[in-house]
């Protein structure tokens, strides 16, 4: 612990983040290592953001699904791909990417997320997920999917599968993604320290922990 925190409330942090997102795991994998390394005192608050709000139930070829909405081409896709790779190897995270790699609607996970939240299991499940797609690469548009990750974090799997059947939290889900929109999010990672700094994109440990240590000393 640098001798400068003195921080006597944990630092908020929202993060505004898909677990289709690539740069979500990243961002985040940095954050927590430079958390860790400045022994910042901290509470992670996650909040939903869907990429492809539109995407069908079938998911779409991840290949595919990038080349058509940002027009890069094939190199230049398994060149992103590797470079997210090493560094996902570098934090700890592996990316599993193959030829057969989806991406799904995630209104769903969002609103397991939510239901997890209330018992105080949003990051646990969060990270499980980010695992579930972008490591074994299961497909998170099967609610039965989604309810066998939830159970394998011990929670209760047929709560799990009613939440998802009866769309409890539909609109709790849509009133948060509202909220950050009107805050003029729109992409992901989005970080906000302290309710008030918002910093996008994953900015690597060095800029995270540079960060940490100005708000340390904002905070004095």
């Amino acid at each position: 612990m640098t001798g400068e925190f003195e921080m006597t409330e944990p630092l908020r942090i929202d993060i505004v983040s898909d677990v289709m997102c690539p740069w979500c795991v990243i961002g985040y994998r940095q954050l927590s290592t430079a958390l860790d390394a400045t022994g910042t005192p901290h509470e992670i608050h996650w909040h939903p953001f869907e990429l492809n709000p539109q995407m069908p139930p079938e998911g779409q070829n991840t290949r595919e699904h990038i080349m058509e909405k940002y027009g890069s081409t094939p190199e230049q896709s398994e060149q992103s791909r590797q470079q997210m790779k090493a560094l996902g190897d570098s934090l700890g995270f592996e990316f599993a990417w193959a030829e057969d790699s989806r991406m799904h609607n995630t209104f769903n996970t969002h609103q397991l997320l939510h239901w997890a939240g209330t018992q105080g299991r949003m990051h646990d499940l969060k990270q499980a997920l980010f695992t579930a797609h972008f490591t074994e690469r299961r497909n998170l548009s099967d609610n039965d999917v989604l309810a066998d990750i939830a159970a394998e974090i011990g929670l209760d799997r047929t709560e799990a599968e009613a939440v998802l059947a009866d769309q409890r939290f539909a609109n709790e889900v849509r009133g948060a993604e509202q909220f950050w929109q009107q805050q003029g999010i729109s992409g992901v990672p989005a970080i906000v320290f302290d309710r008030k700094h918002l910093v996008t994109g994953a900015q690597g440990v060095e800029n995270y922990t540079s960060i940490l240590n100005q708000l340390a000393e904002m905070r004095g």
